[in-house]
């Protein structure tokens, strides 16, 4: 196995035009664990830790570009007020030395379905922006992101840069079931994300099909459900309403980690929980307002 180490983010793009078959690594904290355990055997590894061009986040207007090298706990400790949802995924991430090292980028490019940032990506609308040497950038809705298992919308010659998202108008929430809040692959995911500037709603599916998924019917139900512009306690059957929707909307297996049935059932209440928790908020931060 080769290890290629770029001095910049040009040279890694002009590496990968050459050997498309190289894998690349930032905290290494998914590829090391397959090398580990003989899981996979890329013919090159592409080290993209001396690209400093990943380690940044910048503003631009209601956006922000989050290089594909910043890791977990930047996520947590900065951005835990523009980007709720994803900074509550952050925190169920391993341990604290995987949050320090791993990275959204790395979640993305592995595209695992269980990978506990895509459903607030989902909810949150994020777009990717990947690179290659040939073609220049090329900028990926995430609900095009994701192709298949462990399989996403990258051609060979390109890599992840950025991951762009609006900075949140609403509440937004992720919850997850396991065995226990952190160190522990998810049994199912889910995330909501309110954006009441267009009266829209926002979901994401993790670890319940063979990609991470958005409930759009649940979406559609809600938007034209909720009291936007008078907010008052919802529903019970509303509520109700939306879990099921949202558990419909998963395409569970029965595995080591827990039946089909058992993660329908639990994204229902999932789905439940977080939109009580979400309109609470926006029903409070109205009044305040």
């Amino acid at each position: 196995m080769d290890f290629l180490r770029p001095e910049n983010w040009s040279h890694a793009l002009e590496l990968k035009a050459e050997r498309p078959d190289a894998r690349a690594i930032q905290g290494g904290t998914d590829v090391m664990v397959e090398l580990n355990f003989d899981h996979s055997r890329p013919a090159a590894l592409l080290d993209l830790n001396p690209c400093r061009e990943l380690f940044g986040v910048q503003a631009e207007g209601n956006r922000l570009r989050i290089g594909a090298g910043v890791p977990y706990v930047k996520i947590i400790r900065d951005l835990h007020r523009q980007l709720p949802a994803l900074a509550q995924a952050s925190r169920t991430v391993g341990s604290p030395q995987i949050r320090n090292r791993g990275t959204v980028g790395g979640n993305l490019g592995a595209a695992s379905p269980a990978g506990d940032s895509h459903p607030a990506l989902l909810a949150a609308n994020a777009v990717i922006e990947v690179e290659s040497a040939a073609r220049g950038t090329r900028m990926i809705p995430v609900d095009d992101f994701y192709v298949w298992v462990k399989r996403n919308a990258l051609e060979p010659d390109e890599l992840i840069r950025a991951i762009w998202l609006e900075n949140a108008s609403g509440p937004q929430y992720f919850a997850k079931v396991g065995t226990r809040n952190a160190m522990v692959i998810a049994v199912c995911s889910f995330a909501v994300a309110l954006h009441p500037e267009t009266k829209t709603v926002g979901t994401g599916i993790g670890s319940a099909g063979p990609t991470p998924l958005r409930a759009t019917p649940a979406e559609e139900f809600l938007a034209a459900r909720l009291p936007w512009d008078d907010p008052a306690p919802l529903p019970d059957a509303v509520r109700r309403e939306f879990g099921a929707l949202v558990a419909a909307a998963s395409k569970p297996i029965d595995d080591v980690r827990g039946a089909a049935d058992y993660r329908r059932h639990a994204l229902s209440v999932l789905a439940r929980r977080a939109l009580g928790w979400a309109w609470n908020d926006y029903v409070a931060e109205r009044k305040a307002a």
